[in-house]
């Protein structure tokens, strides 16, 4: 409990401008302005940005968007979004051999990690299992831990929130070989580098660890296709302007799905990373949801 309340201290204290600059994962070459890194770009949704800026022009959007995050959620996916999660962690099966030490990236919210102690705990009796999320924003840590606030594991060893980086979580926090599962559920196609995420999911996990990562992919019917395109560019972000007053924020989470990998594309950099992962088929190196508008990929660490 004192972890967590010295990360709940330092989520209000911490000035912005700082925050960035120390989890910046470019850093180093900030140093060098002469550097290729200085003109390399990026996408933020349909548009191209120098590298430096996305990570806060993404933290703006999600600062807008958190305390209605999970009420757009429901509006836009016509909440199954609710049923993806679900399907995504009882995949995992958290508890089955014992209790874990989680870690969920990208989850300030808190839905997945509420999940994950659930199963464990109904499923296989385990109220041992720890979990730490994680996440750059602190408007939506905020809101995760006034979610668990209203829970049985508010005040227990069993949850911590951290505000710190995908790209970099930092090694003195965040110890090699140290978890047993990591998660990232719609988040990792906002983060600037995703190899780099990949690569720290892969230091972070124990040998024979698993990545699991649930996101938005590319739909693999045609006509499903065209409906789900018609849909995401017309309806979410009109339910951006009507429900949330930020038709902005709503259009960049649509576009950022079209720039995000295919299926095997990502499998590929997950294996890059260092994971094992299977055949390049849905049922394999990943798992398709509602024809490839949702996709569950895992790899392990050897």
């Amino acid at each position: 409990m004192q972890t967590f309340s010295r990360s709940v201290r330092r989520l209000k204290l911490r000035p912005t401008p700082s925050f960035v600059r120390l989890n910046h994962t470019n850093v180093s070459q900030q140093s060098h302005p002469d550097s290729e890194s200085q003109t390399r770009t990026t996408s933020f949704g349909f548009k191209t940005v120098p590298e430096e800026l996305k990570e806060s022009l993404v933290k703006n959007v999600f600062d807008s968007v958190a305390s209605k995050y999970d009420l757009m959620n429901d509006a836009t996916s016509l909440g199954v979004h609710r049923l993806w999660k679900d399907s995504f962690v009882s995949s995992l099966r958290p508890g089955r051999r014992g209790p874990m030490k989680c870690i969920d990236v990208g989850g300030g919210t808190g839905d997945i990690a509420l999940r994950i102690l659930d199963y464990a705990k109904d499923n296989h009796y385990d109220r041992e299992t720890t979990l730490e999320v994680v996440d750059i924003n602190a408007q939506m840590l905020k809101e995760g831990y006034k979610r668990f606030k209203q829970t049985m594991y508010h005040n227990t060893p069993q949850i911590s929130f951290h505000e710190a980086n995908a790209q970099d979580l930092g090694a003195d926090k965040f110890k090699d070989n140290s978890y047993d599962l990591y998660t990232i559920a719609f988040c990792i196609r906002n983060c600037t580098d995703i190899s780099a995420v990949l690569k720290e999911a892969h230091r972070v996990l124990k040998p024979g660890g698993t990545f699991a990562c649930l996101e938005f992919s590319r739909v693999n019917n045609p006509l499903l296709e065209m409906l789900y395109d018609q849909y995401s560019f017309t309806v979410i972000p009109l339910l951006g302007t009507i429900l949330a007053g930020d038709r902005e924020s709503y259009q960049y989470l649509v576009e950022s799905i079209r720039k995000f990998p295919p299926q095997a594309q990502f499998a590929q950099m997950i294996r890059d990373a260092g994971f094992a992962a299977g055949k390049d088929l849905d049922g394999g190196a990943w798992e398709n949801q509602w024809g490839g508008i949702a996709c569950v990929h895992t790899g392990v660490k050897l």
